[in-house]
């Protein structure tokens, strides 16, 4: 009993917490507005009924036991919802309270959180008083989480698949009546290929200049995250200056296309191996002096490396070599067969880099490197026992890495047509690790997936571009709780994950046998 008690606070707080931050940034705002415009719904409806549906499956979880997935007896996970139904009811009522009664008394609430307008509120309210407003959220928390659970237990999710299938008129599950057929056999390959090509031919003409540029971003990140990937997912090395090979890339190809500060003006073809080979010779030359560091001592040297990088470029001192902070404008572009490039081409040349990426990074995973990239992140002692070079290795891992983030960087300043030292600050290194690990280590459809997330929904969701930092943090908690493995793990992790998960439950103790049993 005490045990079901526990999580229920800890699950009620955790959701609570998740709430009133939501509220906090405006994210929950922004989400109703964009729900109500498409759907025709008015506000407090869709506020609602998104309420509504996070408590919902927030009490689902309640019906099983996390460590083996079993269902709970209906009356423990009915104890459990209700008891964090209550903790997060509280948590939200109260702060319901507190900025209404605030802004009842006239205080404005904007000065602090932008995202708060009196119209916000209002919604928040349902246009209750304050007091009012409170017991609303909390009696919806306190109802919602049991029924959830209720609902899960009845008609759990195997009941479900049972009667999916019983409609598809086989004892098979219906997705893999139609899924794994197709995936299996070459002509069903071919057409998932042509299905994905056809996307990523006609996508980039069907949408405007913005979104074009916003997903060549999220392009470029899913090549630096593929890069960072080798790095840190495959070759468990935790590398903070990763953005030192973005800058690489980026300033070969500014200092060798513009007309500043050298003059040289080469073509942007030429330049573009020379910027990824340049970027792997630096990687390698990086790691030689730093790979012999292991953890934590790793990630700070190679911070302080990235940290140097920039402070560099920024040196008055370096002005007749890279310009200083002044940057370097007027970058060369590519251009093929006479026709210049514009954000729908530059898109498709991003897309054959990502697809260039991935593969080789499939490549690799399954090449003998590949394998001893993971046996030196489960144990780098044991590989070396077992007669890997560890250091050459390492160096492979780092080389490869940079020259992904070196093809990244040389697309950004050529697109963008200007670089400088404030492109290549240390939120550049935290945003691509965010990305491998969000999306999932050592996963590369978890990489284009963190991607998407941590790049492409703050485009769409503006408004919370002053709260990144915060949204990270709050993301990076969120996911070590409820998904530790990432999006969309790989299989190795899952597999591993669940090993350690079945090993936490604690085996019963064997009965001893009886005095005088044989």
């Amino acid at each position: 009993m005490t045990n079901h008690m526990r999580q229920g606070i800890r699950s009620g707080f955790v959701v609570g917490f998740l709430i009133i931050f939501l509220i906090l940034v405006g994210a929950i705002f922004i989400m109703v507005k964009l729900i109500s415009g498409a759907l025709h719904i008015t506000p407090e409806r869709t506020l609602l009924a998104i309420l509504l549906l996070i408590f919902l499956l927030t009490g689902a979880q309640f019906s099983r036991v996390k460590a083996n997935n079993e269902k709970l007896p209906l009356r423990f996970a009915l104890l459990r919802a209700a008891i964090a139904g209550a903790m997060a009811g509280l948590m939200i009522g109260l702060t319901t309270l507190l900025i209404i009664s605030l802004q009842e008394k006239g205080l404005n609430l904007r000065t602090y959180l932008y995202q708060l307008s009196p119209n916000a509120l209002t919604l928040w309210a349902q246009g209750l008083p304050a007091a009012q407003a409170a017991i609303f959220h909390f009696l919806l928390c306190l109802i919602a989480f049991p029924l959830g659970a209720l609902l899960a237990s009845v008609y759990g999710r195997l009941k479900l698949k049972d009667r999916i299938s019983q409609w598809s008129g086989s004892g098979q599950a219906f997705g893999n009546r139609l899924i794994l057929p197709l995936s299996r056999g070459i002509w069903g390959k071919i057409a998932i290929y042509v299905i994905l090509g056809g996307l990523l031919l006609f996508v980039p003409m069907r949408i405007n200049d913005y979104w074009n540029f916003t997903l060549g971003t999220v392009g470029i990140y899913v090549m630096m995250g593929l890069g960072l990937n080798i790095v840190v997912g495959l070759a468990g090395l935790l590398d903070l200056g990763y953005v030192v090979f973005f800058a690489v890339g980026s300033y070969t190809m500014a200092l060798l296309t513009a007309p500043t500060p050298h003059n040289i003006m080469w073509n942007f073809w030429l330049v573009l191996p020379i910027a990824v080979g340049l970027a792997a010779i630096i990687g390698v030359l990086l790691g030689i002096p730093v790979l012999r560091l292991r953890g934590d001592y790793l990630a700070i040297v190679t911070l302080g490396f990235g940290e140097i990088i920039r402070v560099l470029l920024k040196a008055e001192a370096l002005s007749g070599f890279s310009n200083g902070p002044r940057g370097i404008p007027k970058i060369g572009q590519p251009v093929l067969f006479g026709i210049q490039f514009t954000e729908r081409t530059f898109m498709y040349m991003i897309i054959l880099g990502v697809i260039l990426a991935i593969f080789l990074t499939i490549r690799l995973q399954n090449s003998k490197i590949g394998r001893s990239w993971i046996a030196i992140r489960e144990d780098e002692t044991v590989a070396q026992a077992m007669g890997i070079n560890t250091l050459k290795a390492k160096l492979l891992a780092f080389g490869i890495g940079a020259s992904f983030a070196g093809l990244g960087g040389a697309l950004f300043a050529s697109r963008s047509q200007f670089t400088g030292p404030d492109d290549f600050t240390l939120m550049i290194s935290i945003n691509v690790l965010a990305v491998v690990i969000v999306g999932g280590m050592g996963s590369i459809p978890g990489v284009i997936a963190g991607a998407f997330v941590l790049k492409g929904l703050p485009e769409i969701l503006r408004d919370l571009e002053s709260y990144r930092i915060l949204a990270f943090g709050a993301l990076l908690v969120v996911m070590m709780i409820y998904r530790p493995q990432g999006l969309i793990p790989s299989t190795r992790r899952r597999l591993t994950m669940r090993a350690e998960k079945k090993s936490e439950i604690p085996e019963e103790a064997p009965v001893p046998p009886a005095e005088g049993g044989k």
